[in-house]
């Protein structure tokens, strides 16, 4: 719901006079959450049942910135989202307003580097044009609907820890952009935030919790989370690594917010190696060309300054930069460290291999001998997500999109270890639902990770990839045997139809199992865990952390305009959210609060 613009100026005009950075209220607005806190109730679930760390069966089977702050004139710099720093504004004349953002667009501008691409004057608008032609790709994302446990009980899908599409929904919304609904992938927006679960066990590379609620959206079911949070990396005692960054020097990275900020992100990286780490460097544009190879990370002047010296131009033969690539991480192997490729591109290829299956089964190939693809896209106009989401998940990587240098710091800094360092590859997760208790489920997002339930214990079948620290959630709408929800395809029988009719919180049997598999960093073999969950831990109460996952997944579910979601009203989630516990002391939770409360 785009405001009007005088209110737009006014709130800017507020904006700017508490230093643009919103903080003048932040206080304000965390006392208020709590006194508001009683008026949830009813929004989320009154009935919880949280297993926060259920015992697991093991079988091994098969700089913070402050330029938002400082008092300078409003016309007289811009802040520059490629770069992060202020510059001197252009003339005015050269602008025109943009009425599509709001002040609070504005003010997440300010707080988290700008629209990718965007210089934001706080007045004047885009100091960069926008293009008025867009190639960008998507794959196609058929919603996963309504299974009936009489005929498929199984539920399978591999893990997935990217984040690229909530980043890249921020860059539309700052941009007044349409979104497409094949550009949300509800997963990755869940799994862009932290979330508090306990720390793993000894000897357990990830904990496991599981909570069952009352499902928020639709009263005749409930709403199952299943989360994962992996053992932490001490960087300081991390392991060696061996880098190879692949970067896209084509014609088409020719944009502010391509080149001159997949500059910046990986320099600032550099800065962050050790003397032990090995670097090199392969650009490719209508060829491929090796920068650097096998250089030590004490040398940061010298890659910074291989760094600097790219410019763009040429065509795009990805392909053949993919194939040097993997030449030089495998010369440069360090057994036991970190081996990887990280892929800066827009994924816009058009010499060589360029369709999507291929680019996969290319990446496939190569992932076999042990070196981990991880991908960063650029840009906007001919982003191809649908090459790149296929070459992170068949290279045993993740990927991610950057579309401000805050973004850059967040994925390659503060997160460093769980975008670099794989703790456990291969990762499925199996629920198995019993029949007995449950009618029918359905899994909210991993559209583009399930798999068949023989798939599980297959050890030459591909997982997913989780790094030091991350966090994984996956949400379950659950119908049980006492649900009126209507379950499409369900199979009846008069010989294998249960009698049991009374809700599942009423049974004190084992209602479902959730089964996870993972390979070592260097395994061949699957280690198999398993949680079976009952309703031996009843709680009134929805935790916090399943209030932040449901919240996120009703607002994808507007996005792709579900089904399932019909009833859901922006105004209404995003007002609940905002009166959970803390939300206003995470500045990421709070911007996705202050931009999906004015987009429309």
């Amino acid at each position: 719901m785009k405001k009007n613009i005088n209110k737009a100026v006014m709130a800017i005009i507020l904006s700017v006079s508490l230093c643009g950075c919103g903080l003048g209220t932040a206080k304000e607005a965390s006392s208020s959450s709590t006194a508001k806190a009683d008026e949830a109730a009813d929004f989320w679930s009154d009935v919880a049942v949280p297993q926060k760390q259920n015992e697991a069966k093991v079988q091994p089977e098969a700089d913070s910135t402050t330029e938002a702050c400082e008092e300078e004139s409003a016309d007289a710099y811009y802040f520059d989202g490629a770069t992060g720093d202020a510059a001197p504004a252009p003339a005015a004349e050269s602008f025109s307003f943009d009425n599509s953002l709001s002040a609070q667009q504005y003010k997440g501008t300010r707080q988290m580097g700008g629209a990718p691409g965007h210089g934001y004057d706080e007045f004047w608008g885009p100091a960069y044009p926008e293009t008025d032609w867009n190639t960008e790709e998507y794959s196609h994302i058929d919603e996963n609907g309504w299974k009936s446990t009489a005929t498929s009980p199984l539920s399978t899908f591999a893990a997935d820890v990217d984040t690229a599409s909530y980043a890249n929904l921020r860059r539309m919304i700052y941009n007044g952009e349409r979104i497409p609904e094949d550009a949300v992938r509800i997963e990755e927006m869940i799994n862009y935030f932290s979330y508090d679960y306990p720390e793993p066990r000894r000897g357990e590379p990830f904990s496991v919790t599981t909570e069952l609620a009352n499902c928020p959206w639709n009263s005749d079911t409930r709403l199952m989370l299943v989360g994962l949070k992996s053992k932490d990396v001490d960087m300081r005692e991390r392991a060696d690594s061996n880098l190879v960054f692949l970067l896209d020097v084509s014609g088409s990275m020719d944009s502010p917010d391509k080149l001159p900020l997949l500059q910046r992100s990986i320099r600032m990286l550099c800065e962050e190696l050790s003397p032990r780490d090995r670097v090199s460097i392969v650009t490719y544009a209508s060829g491929d060309t090796v920068v650097l190879e096998g250089v030590s990370g004490r040398e940061k002047n010298r890659i910074s300054n291989a760094i600097e010296d790219l410019f763009a131009g040429g065509g795009t033969n990805g392909s053949a930069g993919i194939n040097t690539a993997y030449e030089l991480a495998e010369k440069y192997y360090i057994k036991g460290g970190n081996n990887r490729i990280i892929l800066a591109t827009d994924g816009d290829l058009n010499i060589g291999i360029t369709d999507e299956g291929s680019l996969a089964r290319l990446a496939e190939e190569k992932a076999k001998d042990g070196v981990f693809l991880s991908v960063l896209g650029f840009g906007t106009g001919n982003l191809s997500d649908a090459n790149m989401q296929a070459l992170a998940e068949h290279g045993n990587g993740n990927y991610n999109y950057i579309d401000s240098i805050y973004e850059a710091r967040k994925v390659l800094i503060d997160q460093m270890g769980g975008t670099l360092f794989t703790v456990a590859k291969d990762v499925k997760i199996q629920v198995d639902f019993n029949p007995e208790y449950i009618k029918g489920y359905r899994l909210i997002g991993y559209e583009t990770r399930t798999m068949a339930a023989e798939d599980f214990a297959d050890d030459t079948k591909d997982g997913g990839e989780i790094g030091a620290g991350h966090c994984v959630t996956a949400l379950y709408e659950i119908a049980g045997k006492d649900s009126d929800q209507d379950i499409p395809g369900e199979a009846k029988s008069r010989y294998t139809e249960t009698k049991t009719k009374t809700s599942i919180f009423d049974n004190t049997g084992e209602f479902l199992t959730v089964s996870i598999r993972y390979k070592e960093p260097e395994g061949s073999r699957s280690e198999l865990l398993e949680y079976p969950v009952d309703s031996r831990s009843i709680s009134k109460n929805m935790s916090d952390n399943m209030k932040w996952a449901s919240g996120v997944a009703m607002v994808g579910m507007i996005l792709r305009n579900s089904p399932y979601a019909k009833d859901c009203e922006m105004d209404d989630v995003i007002a609940e959210m905002g009166r959970i516990n803390g939300v206003r002391s995470d500045l990421y939770r709070e911007e996705f609060l202050d931009m999906f409360r004015y987009y429309g």
